[in-house]
């Protein structure tokens, strides 16, 4: 059994109304998907999570070492594309682009053997998973306290037992934020923040002091990824757990993470840091260490089943008769591409998603709606 081709495409999309957050705006939805056909004829997705068209060139660079190799053979597979890439590579696009190769070859497996994923990583510890609504990020579209206030509703009313907001304007525009949110959807819905590391350490300490008293989750990149020392120092001045690692890659970057101390969550993305493969190593080594494991989600159903089937397969640290909730991010902001491209059963009811049992990733592709939206050359 032999990988026959690997394609890649960029599909884009206008959003209907622009949002933005700490960093910068969001006009269009844009994502990298590759399709790895085997000479069975089975076919795997993927998707790598940054920008689109150097995430391409990175598959389009790999794709010549993989002709030709077994596409069950995914820890051969990913030790080819990683030794390729070390010398420039050791964390960022070129990383995504094995990344997104890496879930298309475990979807394919899956297909090709005619199991789920979830059971190739090791078996389903869980079958249900607590979704966390992402979205209440900025608009102009009037007051955005009223704004944020009205999305939070609508999700409680859908059923969501917890949900992430944005912060990062400046502090007490988040503070009065982060408290219209919290007197809307009441003390029982677990709320997280995401400055998407706006702030430096005097700040984000005065924010977390100023919000603690709003039952935060997490509070999620509250500075920059470049400062460990500073994210240790910040744990020791605030009682809400700190979160980060969706900018890190590899086990080598979480092990840098860990032990500087610097979060009580580590939240890969499974599209950017290494694939289904090597996030099988971050978690046990975040255990080591005693840290919950959340992984970021953006991008398409593709991401989103793919971290769906690794936090049903992840061990319950501690072990308990009564174990906590495993929660994934659940991005709720406008996305076409996220809600065409791929059918699953795997949606949230009653805020829970139950896992599926189908072969591979658990989803049907529609290339129709591929072509679609690709860009063309």
């Amino acid at each position: 059994m032999k990988i026959k081709a690997i394609e890649s495409f960029i599909l884009s999309d206008k959003l209907k109304e622009s949002f933005y957050f700490s960093q910068w705006e969001y006009s269009e939805r844009r994502i990298c998907i590759v399709k790895v056909t085997s000479d069975t004829g089975h076919v795997g997705w993927g998707e790598g999570y940054g920008p689109a068209g150097v995430i391409k060139a990175g598959i389009e660079f790999l794709t010549p070492f993989l002709i030709g190799l077994n596409p069950l053979e995914t820890e051969v597979v990913w030790s080819i594309m990683y030794h390729r890439t070390l010398d420039y590579a050791r964390s960022g696009i070129l990383v995504s682009a094995l990344s997104a190769i890496d879930v298309a070859l475990w979807d394919l497996k899956g297909k090709i053997m005619e199991q789920p994923v979830h059971l190739l990583l090791g078996g389903k510890k869980r079958d249900t998973i607590t979704p966390y609504a992402t979205g209440m990020y900025f608009t102009n579209g009037g007051k955005l306290s009223d704004i944020l206030s009205k999305e939070a509703k609508q999700y409680a009313e859908l059923g969501y037992k917890a949900m992430k907001m944005k912060v990062g304007l400046c502090i007490e525009e988040d503070i009065e934020n982060v408290k219209v949110v919290r007197e809307t959807i009441g003390p029982n819905i677990a709320l997280m923040i995401d400055a998407n590391h706006a702030y430096n350490l005097r700040e984000a300490i005065q924010l977390a002091n100023a919000v603690e008293q709003y039952n935060i989750g997490w509070f999620e990149e509250p500075i920059s990824p470049e400062y460990y020392k500073q994210y240790a120092e910040l744990r020791t001045k605030t009682s809400i757990p700190i979160a980060g690692g969706e900018c890190e890659y590899l086990r080598f970057g979480f092990q840098t993470l860990l032990q500087s101390k610097s979060v009580d969550i580590i939240q890969p993305d499974i599209c950017a840091t290494g694939g289904l493969t090597e996030a099988k190593r971050i978690e046990p080594l975040a255990s080591v260490y005693g840290v919950e494991v959340i992984p970021n989600t953006w991008g398409t159903g593709i991401a989103i089943s793919a971290a769906l089937h690794f936090v049903s397969n992840m061990d319950s640290i501690p072990g308990r008769l009564k174990p906590p909730n495993c929660f994934i991010e659940y991005d709720r902001t406008e996305n076409r591409l996220r809600e065409e491209l791929t059918i699953t059963d795997m949606v949230a009811k009653n805020g829970e998603i139950k896992i599926s049992d189908k072969p591979g990733l658990g989803f049907e592709f529609n290339e129709d709606v591929l072509h679609k939206y690709t860009l063309k050359e």
